[in-house]
């Protein structure tokens, strides 16, 4: 074939179509223009049922609290601040910083005791904690008022021998103070162990294993690496304890011991104001416990530190993000 012929076959052959341009890579990078949109809140109705429900609630409870006369508010702001109210309020927190201190010390002393690995030392501390755990803190609390009915004297010498170094009668130092402090300190000593114990046992063992391989000492790897990860376990439930042993103080009443709960008693013993008087042990408890509250709130703070991303707000920061958030609102809602 020749090639004029060749080239009018290709000629009448179908050509392929043009290929689409690509659409530009500048158009597609445009942001959409949101700015004519309006800003809608989300709706939460059941919220504000809830809201609601709640709130008539506590209305109610605070009309019957402000129009019920019986509960006598002038006779309950009249002894409030009282001389012998404020004074066995003292003797309260007095028996509570004893025996507090007395016991998380003694507490972590059985709970050293008891990771130890001395049989008679984890024996010794696993039988107080089963003990004092297992009787009535009432029942510890008399026994020790009248433990000269056991021992007239108590004295400190050498054991199987004639030799005394201090020699005293029990009655003369077992006193209600004495027994008092004895009962709580010892009751809370079986509770403190057990909890510091279990916050040291939740830190994980590899940072210990880690720590000595790196040659850290024992007493830094105790100081800095177990306690600050252990308090975190610890201090919810210390705190527990110790707002508890703020309350249990007032089981000393049966030592005729002048606390704020017995205090109370001989008042409304003579004037026959019951339940004003039980209003006024009642509000004094929850103003230590909410102190004890805000002093726990700062120091898991403290401890949390490197635990988490962000530091738990302060109450302060809490209402200035609230007044913040809840004041841009009606801005968003004008565009």
């Amino acid at each position: 074939m020749s090639s004029a012929a060749t080239k009018v076959a290709q000629s009448q052959q179908p050509q392929p179509a043009a290929a689409e341009a690509p659409p530009a890579k500048d158009a597609a990078r445009v942001p959409k223009d949101y700015s004519s949109y309006r800003v809608v809140a989300a709706k939460h109705p059941w919220r504000w049922v809830g809201t609601a429900a709640v709130a008539l609630g506590v209305l109610a409870v605070a009309g019957s609290l402000a129009t019920n006369p019986r509960w006598e508010w002038g006779v309950v702001a009249q002894w409030f601040t009282a001389q012998s109210v404020v004074n066995g309020l003292v003797e309260t927190l007095k028996l509570t910083a004893i025996s507090g201190i007395l016991g998380f010390v003694l507490g972590f002393i059985l709970a050293l005791m008891r990771l130890s690995a001395s049989p008679l030392l984890v024996s010794v501390s696993w039988t107080f904690s089963w003990i004092f755990r297992s009787t009535p803190l009432l029942v510890q609390m008399l026994l020790w008022y009248n433990l000269g009915y056991l021992y007239e004297k108590i004295s400190l010498g050498i054991p199987f021998t004639d030799v005394r170094f201090f020699e005293v009668q029990t009655t003369t130092l077992i006193s209600q103070f004495a027994a008092a402090v004895l009962g709580l300190t010892l009751n809370q000593a079986a509770y403190s162990a057990e909890i510091i114990r279990g916050g040291i046992l939740s830190v994980d063992q590899g940072q210990l294993e880690a720590a000595a391989a790196l040659g850290i000492p024992a007493w830094r790897r105790s100081t800095r690496i177990v306690l600050p990860q252990a308090m975190r376990a610890i201090l919810p439930t210390a705190f527990n304890e110790i707002i508890g042993l703020v309350k249990g103080t007032s089981i000393v009443y049966v030592l005729a011991y002048s606390e704020l709960f017995y205090t109370v008693q001989v008042i409304y013993n003579r004037t026959q104001q019951v339940l004003p008087l039980l209003l006024v042990a009642t509000l004094w408890y929850i103003v230590i416990t909410s102190v004890l509250s805000v002093f726990q709130y700062y120091i898991e703070r403290h401890y949390s530190r490197g635990a988490v991303r962000n530091l738990p707000l302060t109450p302060l920061q809490k209402a200035r993000k609230f007044f913040a958030t809840h004041a841009a609102v009606p801005n968003r809602r004008n565009l």
